[in-house]
């Protein structure tokens, strides 16, 4: 396998501007994108007069996009390279800004959603490919770990710094706006990423296929791989849209308001992606089994998926929507313990599919709660029912139980 590009430390301040600024300019936008409807959620609503189901699948077609291209996205990424391939995808991501701009019924707004989806797919594993082309193995840890607090930046943007740029403009001038710094992100990768010459790997249909078999009929990979699509695509799903109409109508909160408890919770996330990762590399240095440990934070999250069903009203909310993203962000240490499972060159594909099922489950998530909800939804009324919270959010936990108590059974077992 090609060993990544020693670099020198002259060159280190060079190549963090070059390479990780764009890629992490480039990640930002991703989540910024999936997080921006929590925001905008009523004002939607309003102006196309769209049901909690409608809302819920608008606003998860991002998710299925993103899942159905990811395998795709992986062997273009082996072929062209991070540089050309993300700078082509943004431009897609610009276009379905505009047309979410443009559209006034759910079939175009839809299709706006789907188009940024495919548009920023590759945003996180294209970084992860140019970070390990440019620079050395040791360095890799911190640099994915910082990419991934500029997507909580992402996310945090989404918040009130939108719910304050609503008060000065509307949702269509907001994506107009985003259309244009997207074109400026594309421009900017194809113009200042250096181009990385390397031997193309062998992207024989057969041998792709192969090593793709070898990652889907593992496992490992099967045990793993069911846990972090619940935890994860539940997570996205409260996360980049659901939290929003809980904290109006259960928490009894106003735009402002929602906007300052969602700004907390992307804290939370930041902080989560920044150290966990490092937290469980220091508990393996000191022979403690990971697993244990994640299945101990994500029982924490499934506690305060609970507690949203339950209706109660929080009075430490800030903190509660802080420990919430936090505790969201366990279960993305699975693509860590299936990076050390599989060969190095099956990473890639194991990732990758890893990234398809969560992105599916996110779309059945975001969805499928917004299609519970609208069946206590009322034609009248502007809030959605506590009832309808409960029985969403109390499946949401069950599937949560199911796995975390599928996970245990195995360590029980030794066989993770």
């Amino acid at each position: 396998m090609l060993q990544p590009e020693v670099v020198p430390a002259e060159r280190l301040r060079t190549l963090t501007l070059s390479v990780f600024a764009p890629f992490a300019a480039g990640y930002f936008a991703s989540y910024l994108y999936r997080a921006i409807n929590a925001v905008i959620a009523d004002r939607l609503v309003a102006d196309v007069g769209l049901t909690a189901n409608q809302l819920g699948l608008l606003t998860s077609a991002y998710f299925l996009a993103f899942a159905l291209v990811q395998l795709p996205v992986g062997l273009l990424l082996d072929r062209f390279g991070p540089r050309r391939i993300e700078a082509s995808l943004l431009l897609i991501a610009a276009l379905g800004a505009v047309v979410f701009a443009q559209a006034d019924s759910l079939m175009g707004l839809t299709l706006g959603r789907l188009l940024i989806g495919v548009g920023v797919a590759c945003c996180l594993m294209a970084s992860f490919k140019a970070f390990a082309l440019w620079f050395r193995p040791d360095q890799l840890p911190m640099l994915n770990g910082s990419l991934m607090a500029f997507g909580a930046l992402g996310a945090l943007a989404a918040t009130a710094p939108v719910a304050w740029l609503l008060e000065l403009a509307s949702w269509r001038q907001l994506f107009m706006g985003l259309a244009g710094m997207t074109l400026a992100m594309a421009a900017i990768i194809f113009a200042v990423v250096p181009e990385h010459r390397e031997t193309p790997k062998d992207l024989r249909l057969g041998a792709l296929v192969g090593g793709l078999k070898q990652v889907l009929c593992d496992r490992f990979f099967w045990r793993i791989a069911p846990l972090a699509a619940v935890f994860s695509g539940s997570s996205m799903a409260i996360a980049t849209l659901w939290a929003a109409p809980w904290l109006r109508d259960i928490m009894l909160q106003d735009s402002r308001e929602i906007a300052t408890a969602l700004m907390f919770m992307a804290t939370g996330m930041g902080v989560g992606f920044l150290s966990l990762g490092f937290i469980l590399a220091w508990l393996i240095r000191y022979g403690v089994r990971p697993v244990p440990v994640i299945a101990g934070l994500m029982a924490l999250f499934m506690i305060m998926v609970a507690t949203m069903a339950s209706g109660w009203r929080i009075p430490a909310l800030h903190l509660f929507m802080t420990a919430m993203g936090f505790l969201g962000t366990a279960s993305t240490t699975s693509y860590s313990l299936l990076s050390g499972h599989f060969d190095r060159n099956l990473t890639g594909r194991a990732s990758t599919a890893l990234n398809l099922l969560v992105f599916l489950a996110a779309f059945a998530f975001q969805w499928g709660i917004g299609v519970i909800i609208g069946f206590w939804e009322s034609a009248t009324a502007a809030v959605y029912q506590p009832q309808g919270y409960l029985m969403a959010l109390g499946a949401v936990v069950v599937l949560q139980a199911l796995m975390l108590a599928r996970l245990l059974l195995d360590h029980r077992k030794a066989v993770i």
